[in-house]
């Protein structure tokens, strides 16, 4: 036997030391199993494009990225959520996000849904818990990617969303409170209202405002998302129409319940004031613009409040309204014409702002003071906030740049109670203008 064995040892000992030198060869040259994936590359700037393989994606989302021309060093992000039946494109074009990124200088998140309903899964077990899976999963993937291609400061990232997009910004920032600092939900309902078991999207009775529970137990959903996490909570800000016939009103008071509760604050508000006609503004836990909660009720409005010069609001509730670029040099020169034409209750405006200096203007503001009773319903060449009181009219990303000897007209609708004169006088990035 033992002849036997070692006549076998001889036999395959020259095929052992074959299959050693081959074991070898391959070790020295295969690629290292831990080698790190490509750098994600920065999009062409202030094109709206679209990105692809970026990590993540259970639920299949296509994710587009705006960044301005402009932006800054380890730029914040912001994750602009479409409503049902929208696109990321259509967020991008129906909203004022990216002029104000032009400004401002952040990058700009816009997902994307790919399945037939084109809502937002804010329903499911796997999307009402971190990396449970579905939707948020790919939004996180998104964010990991941008922060990547702009070295994006991780302490400034913030989501706001319309409708099915201001849903997924409650289970955001459950999901996720160590990512972002601040939501903005318009027309929304709290975190694991729309909660389902059967592989519906819809609940019924969320949206028809009969699921109510003590602020206690809000808090509990969205703590529950992620366990044990004991850091700071995100600051959240809602919006909500009184006549709203999809996303019932009471949703309204059950997400400042549980906001308030996660952030540990009374729900009797701080302050309480009325910031346009018809808004009841309240603060919660504080009194100014980033109260750790915001409340912005509009009288009879519906489903569908979301109107140019929000996004301001926004900005301001997060902060990034002044943490642009540089500030341009003051021009030499600026001189305004202004009139209106008026009928028994509503006005138009035209504005024009004349460069008088020596020099180009790249990004401009232009200040103005409204005649009490008038407010502001529409506008156009600018984005103007707020509505009444004094307004700031912002450029537009097509008119930002002022020629030396360049004019711009700009304009606006708005209601009057009798005074429909045009504002008295204007600043331009904080100089006097003459008017002409």
């Amino acid at each position: 036997m033992s002849d036997r064995v070692n006549s076998l040892g001889r036999a395959l000992s020259p095929l052992l030391g074959a299959l050693l030198l081959l074991l070898t060869a391959t070790v020295l040259t295969a690629p290292a199993a831990s080698a790190a994936p490509p750098l994600a590359a920065p999009v062409p700037a202030a094109t709206l494009t679209e990105v692809t393989g970026f990590g993540a994606n259970p639920s299949n989302l296509q994710m587009y990225v705006y960044a301005p021309a402009g932006v800054t060093a380890h730029p914040a992000v912001l994750v602009a959520v479409h409503w049902c039946g929208g696109s990321g494109p259509a967020m991008h074009s129906g909203t004022e996000y990216a002029q104000l990124a032009d400004r401002y200088g952040f990058v700009i998140v816009y997902p994307s849904v790919t399945r037939s309903s084109k809502c937002f899964d804010v329903s499911s077990p796997q999307a009402l818990r971190r990396g449970g899976g579905s939707d948020p999963v790919g939004i996180k993937s998104m964010i990991d990617w941008v922060t990547a291609a702009y070295a994006a400061d991780t302490a400034r990232v913030y989501a706001t969303g319309i409708s099915s997009g201001a849903m997924m910004t409650n289970v955001l920032l459950g999901d996720y409170p160590d990512v972002f600092a601040a939501g903005s939900a318009f027309s929304g309902v709290p975190f694991g209202c729309f909660a389902t078991t059967d592989g519906s999207e819809w609940n019924s009775a969320c949206s028809g405002g009969t699921v109510v529970h003590t602020a206690q137990e809000w808090g509990d959903l969205v703590r529950g998302a992620y366990p044990g996490y004991t850091g700071t909570r995100p600051r959240m800000q809602v919006w909500h129409g009184t006549a709203d016939d999809v996303l019932r009103y009471p949703d309204f008071g059950e997400e400042i319940k549980q906001w308030t509760n996660v952030r540990g604050v009374s729900q009797t508000p701080a302050a309480t004031d009325s910031p346009a006609s018809g808004w009841t503004r309240t603060r919660y836990g504080g009194t100014g613009d980033q109260a750790p909660v915001e409340a912005v009720s509009l009288q009879g409005v519906g489903h569908n409040l979301y109107a140019w010069g929000m996004a301001a609001r926004v900005l301001t509730f997060f902060g990034l309204d002044s943490a642009g670029p540089t500030p341009q040099p003051q021009p030499t020169g600026c001189a305004v014409t202004a009139t209106t034409s008026a009928w028994s209750t509503g006005l138009t405006a035209s504005v024009t702002l004349t460069n008088t200096g020596s020099s180009a203007i790249a990004g401009w503001r232009l200040g103005f003071t409204l005649p009490s009773g008038q407010t502001i319903t529409n506008g156009w060449g600018a984005t103007y906030a707020p509505v009444s009181g004094a307004v700031t009219a912002t450029n537009a990303a097509y008119n930002g740049t002022l020629a030396a000897g360049a004019s711009v007209t700009i304009g606006y609708q708005a209601d009057h109670t009798g005074n429909s004169a045009a504002p008295g006088s204007f600043t331009l990035n904080g100089a006097s203008c003459a008017r002409s």
